[in-house]
């Protein structure tokens, strides 16, 4: 499944350059305008990660949008979880609270529990083959495989962005993808630098999602040609509900 990404800051949709330089600004509901026809999409509230604010006021209308939204940015506890599925989310990603200083914190995931293991993902974001949090500025001794298997009796999915690729149009690592993906059968969403149809399609034969970004918003990518593949149906656990 092609899964657009909209990231939220200020109260704008935003890309940004390896999580940090500003590339471009837009509007978001021209953004959720041309998006439509993808049955999902991904909605990262940037402010709400950094504890910097929040814009939950948008996350909601891409919840009411019509798509079936993955939420994440800010979610620290069961009750901000409930809260954007209440939105109409379908599911929730977290990230930097699912881990410790040492790796994964299974505690926090096991509190999600009582939501549904299939609406809760993990966050896996990894710069140079080790796992990275609070804002991609913390390493941890820990790798995306072992985190993937660690986490994988406790959530429904998983996000894996490949941060040294993100934001800079110039491709992701399928070989990190493919041992992802064996370490996993649950769903995996594979973000960061993707910027080819030949990586949507290799990602698809993995039986991975490919969550695009910077390459969708400047046109890399051919939006009306990616809109013609998107998938026409969703299975159970992504509805809104």
């Amino acid at each position: 499944m092609i899964i657009p990404s909209i990231d939220l800051q200020n109260g704008r949709v935003v890309q940004l350059v390896q999580g940090e330089r500003l590339a471009l600004e837009r509007d978001l509901d021209a953004m959720l305008a041309a998006f439509a026809g993808f049955p999902c999409l991904q909605v990262i509230d940037l402010d709400a990660a950094k504890g910097a604010g929040a814009n939950d006021a948008l996350v909601r209308r891409c919840c009411e949008a019509g798509f079936a939204v993955r939420a994440g940015g800010g979610i620290r506890s069961r009750a901000r979880a409930e809260q954007a599925l209440g939105w109409g989310a379908a599911q929730v990603i977290a990230g930097s609270a699912a881990f410790t200083d040492k790796g994964l914190d299974l505690a926090f995931l096991e509190s999600l529990a009582p939501l549904g293991a299939g609406r809760v993902l993990l966050a896996v974001d990894a710069r140079q083959g080790q796992v990275a949090i609070h804002g991609w500025r913390r390493m941890l001794p820990l790798t995306p495989v072992d985190a993937i298997r660690q986490a994988e009796a406790h959530c429904g999915g998983f996000l894996y962005t490949h941060i040294d690729g993100e934001g800079l149009q110039q491709g992701t690592s399928l070989a990190a993808a493919a041992a992802l993906r064996a370490a996993t059968s649950l769903p995996l969403a594979i973000a960061g630098g993707i910027a080819s149809l030949a990586e949507i399609e290799a990602l698809e034969a993995m039986g991975c999602d490919a969550v695009l970004g910077m390459a969708l918003y400047t046109g890399k990518l051919d939006l009306e040609a990616l809109r013609a593949r998107a998938s026409g149906g969703l299975s159970a656990e992504d509805r809104p509900t």
